[in-house]
């Protein structure tokens, strides 16, 4: 008797036509609407596989990041945007699908490894992947602790991790800065960090530094405060 083959593992989602002229359409709209102050571009390696990580405080995050960002950008997306029913349901599937995006469950198991394993697929294929260690939007206003997601995918790729930090996503509206004193939109890409001292660190010891230094820069760029606990609204 032969032996079973195993199931072929999932593609690795790539981005579609949708999401390049996107890209062409979006970034002079989105200069045009909110004018952001964007600073660090050059810190974002122009080859090989780039982690982003960022704080996250508004849906339009997943649109800022990548307009700002110099290169293509997948992201995790929410596991809903891809098993409604009916036209509606479809369409938001082949959108969210032709982006490159990658479904993540909200939940631990095999669902969350999934996950994890996606995006370490799209980093070892040489591209950029943004998370957000927080695991979900702060409502407060104040930086969270991370989870652990996006130190195992650094750490299991080898990819570059640049810190993001995001402000005003939350509170700035379309055209407010064309009123006198308002405040923009900003998207600063920091350095990248420095994990060569980790190197035969055990993992989960190396895991709870590198998400520390993480969470340390992203603070420093977003200029939060940080809560000193994981975010109460996050079930990850």
């Amino acid at each position: 008797m032969s032996a079973a083959v195993p199931p072929s593992p999932a593609p690795t989602p790539r981005p579609g036509f949708i999401y390049f002229f996107g890209r062409v359409i979006l970034r002079p709209l989105f200069w045009l609407i909110y004018r952001p102050r964007i600073t660090g571009r050059g810190n974002v390696p122009a080859r090989g596989p780039v982690l982003l990580v960022s704080n996250h405080l508004a849906a339009l995050d997943t649109v800022v990041i990548p307009t700002a960002a110099p290169r293509p950008v997948q992201f995790l997306i929410k596991s809903s945007f891809f098993t409604g029913s009916g036209v509606l349901g479809r369409l938001k599937r082949w959108f969210f699908r032709s982006i490159g995006g990658v479904p993540v469950y909200r939940a631990a198991g095999h669902d969350a490894r999934a996950a994890l394993d996606a995006g370490s697929g799209i980093l070892r294929a040489g591209s950029v992947f943004a998370v957000f260690p927080e695991g979900t939007r702060s409502r407060d206003g104040r930086l969270h602790d991370g989870h652990s997601g996006a130190a195992w995918m650094a750490r299991a790729t080898g990819a570059t991790v640049v810190p993001v930090g995001l402000i005003g996503t939350a509170t700035v509206t379309p055209l407010s800065y064309l009123r006198l004193g308002m405040p923009r939109l900003e998207v600063h890409f920091g350095t990248p960090l420095d994990l060569t001292d980790l190197e035969g660190v055990p993992d989960g010891k190396a895991r709870r530094e590198i998400t520390e230094r993480m969470m340390a820069a992203i603070a420093g760029l977003s200029r939060q405060e940080r809560s000193g606990s994981v975010n109460a609204t996050s079930r990850d």
